[in-house]
């Protein structure tokens, strides 16, 4: 009973957090995301343990294509092809360390999106502001509904 209650508890945190969080903090935390499970997937098929290997590789790959989904081509077609690219190869690679149950395309998908997770974090305070003040009320709109998705566990 105590682990279902801290679970629910542990939901609705997340659920409060990312309610009020901006888009950079939440997409921050969606590359997190990715890191831990393909890591803890990784350490899954060295022990053998292929039902905690499927879950968490899931999970890591529902995360890539809610990234992948949420790209804006209308900003910058070529730096949004180039993620669609990545995410893409990335997800083969989770497919591969699935079937192959193999360790090294989770280490390519790591290194693939590594670069983007550094871009990512190296994005300054006044750059983050800037972006939130040219958000239109679609936008945020959009986002909300985006955040109740994410915050319901969809990923």
């Amino acid at each position: 009973m105590y682990g279902r209650n801290l679970k629910a508890y542990q939901k609705t945190t997340v659920t409060a957090e990312i309610s009020v969080a901006d888009p950079y903090y939440v997409t921050k935390l969606l590359f997190q995301g990715v890191f831990e499970r393909l890591a803890q997937a990784k350490g899954a098929i060295e022990r053998g343990d292929l039902a905690l290997k499927a879950k968490k590789l899931s999970s890591a790959t529902a995360i890539i294509e809610n990234l992948r989904s949420t790209l804006d081509f209308s900003q910058s077609q070529s730096i949004a092809q180039s993620l669609f690219d990545i995410y893409s190869y990335m997800l083969d690679q989770i497919a591969d360390a699935s079937i192959m149950v193999d360790t090294k395309p989770i280490d390519n998908a790591i290194r693939a999106f590594m670069p983007i997770k550094n871009a990512w974090d190296s994005i300054s305070v006044e750059a983050q502001q800037e972006a939130s003040s040219k958000r239109t009320k679609e936008q945020l709109d959009i986002d909300l509904n985006h955040d109740n998705n994410i915050a319901k566990g969809y990923i």
